[in-house]
């Protein structure tokens, strides 16, 4: 492969105009034609550049309210031709087809407009067909294409430009191309998610789709020599201790995010009660308590096995005060969860450089609905979240 590409036109239309100007005003510095459509052209041309309409591209009008504009042999002649092979050059020259070198796309806000509560039409509408398209031919050939997805790499593109004379290198290309599957993937996945579960009702679906972002690498996991990381879903998501806001405290490990969700979702199950207290050690329970204040609550479920609350994780259903703080801080504690923490509390931990604190404000619904995931060797394990109401009248005495 070629490593330095130069970039002589680029088709751009997005539905995010972030950075839109300052990235075109960077690719006309470097002599690059400018083509595009609809808003993207009116926003480019508001910004004072000369833009080719695709539509004068292909000789084809947009057609059927935007749906039709940029599926045609002259936009996607013109993104897939591989440049070296002779045959494709003859037919790009045949059917006057012109490269193009950079393909600036990002797609219909499908995602933002399910969340926003829109009728089923509105969503149906805000699928996107030829962005997605254009993405995928793009990333295909990426050994002569750029395809940017996202406005973070309006720079780099600019950057690499500008280093190289208006050119890119194979390196770039194959990182934005490895960027634009993931993005397609996970727009797909965000669409099969909302017909599965939301439109067509179903719990378990013949293929389950699953879209995930890497929030953060941990330290290790549940042994030194495992690795681990934190991965938060793509979309709408319930809150929970992914979601948590560290204050303070070393970096967390796989094991204290996992004690942290076991003790989280305990003192969840009484967020309507009295102020209650959780500690965990290992995923299980040692102590849980309510009360009439936090720090009578934490000193009763200490109380319950003070030995195994060593190095363990707490988690109260009240903001935290001064006095339960300085009452926590008198033995060695991993991490403490909390819906919010007051200026005293803060400063007494802020003496404990090790001790986690993580905020999660409202504290997770228990009621919620949803599916729980358990991996096996070979398979994943999946049924509903265990969210049933248990009565004192539920309960039997056998012996």
């Amino acid at each position: 492969m070629t490593d330095l590409i130069p970039v002589r036109r680029a088709l751009l239309s997005v539905s995010d105009k972030a950075g839109l100007a300052e990235l075109a005003a960077a690719l006309v510095k470097h002599g690059v034609e400018l083509v595009s459509t609809g808003g993207t052209a009116k926003a480019l041309r508001e910004a004072g550049h000369a833009v080719l309409d695709v539509s004068d591209l292909t000789g084809f009008p947009e057609m059927m309210d935007g749906r039709v504009k940029t599926l045609h042999p002259t936009v996607h002649g013109g993104i897939l031709a591989v440049r070296d092979d002779a045959a494709h050059v003859a037919s790009m020259e045949e059917h006057g087809i012109g490269a193009i070198d950079l393909v600036v796309v990002n797609l219909y806000p499908f995602l933002q407009t399910v969340t926003s509560g829109a009728d089923r039409d509105t969503i149906i509408e805000n699928i996107d067909i030829g962005g997605p398209a254009m993405v995928r031919s793009s990333a295909k050939n990426h050994a002569f294409v750029n395809i940017v997805t996202e406005p973070e790499d309006y720079a780099a593109v600019i950057e690499e430009m500008d280093a190289h004379g208006g050119a890119t290198t194979l390196a770039l290309r194959k990182r934005l191309a490895a960027t634009a599957f993931a993005h397609t993937a996970t727009y797909d996945s965000m669409i099969a998610q909302w017909f599965a579960f939301a439109d067509q009702g179903k719990m378990f679906p013949d293929t389950l789709p699953l879209t995930a972002k890497l929030s953060a690498d941990l330290r290790y996991g549940e042994n030194p020599h495992q690795k681990a990381a934190l991965y938060l879903p793509v979309g709408p998501a319930a809150r929970g201790i992914a979601q948590a806001s560290q204050v303070q405290g070393k970096e967390l490990s796989y094991n204290n995010i996992n004690d942290a969700d076991a003790a989280l979702e305990l003192v969840a199950e009484f967020r309507e009660a009295d102020p209650t207290c959780v500690i965990v050690k290992h995923a299980n329970p040692c102590g849980v308590a309510t009360a009439a204040t936090i720090a009578e609550a934490y000193d009763a479920a200490l109380k319950c096995d003070d030995v195994s609350a060593f190095g363990g994780i707490i988690a109260v259903n009240r903001p935290l005060d001064g006095p339960t703080a300085e009452a926590i801080s008198g033995i060695f504690t991993e991490v403490v969860c909390a819906p919010d923490a007051d200026a005293d509390a803060r400063a007494v931990f802020a003496k404990k450089k090790n001790l986690r604190l993580l905020l999660t404000g409202e504290l997770p619904d228990p009621a919620r609905g949803g599916l729980m995931m358990k991996t096996i060797a070979g398979g994943w394990l999946a049924q509903s979240r265990d969210n049933g109401h248990i009565t004192r009248a539920d309960l039997k005495i056998v012996t």
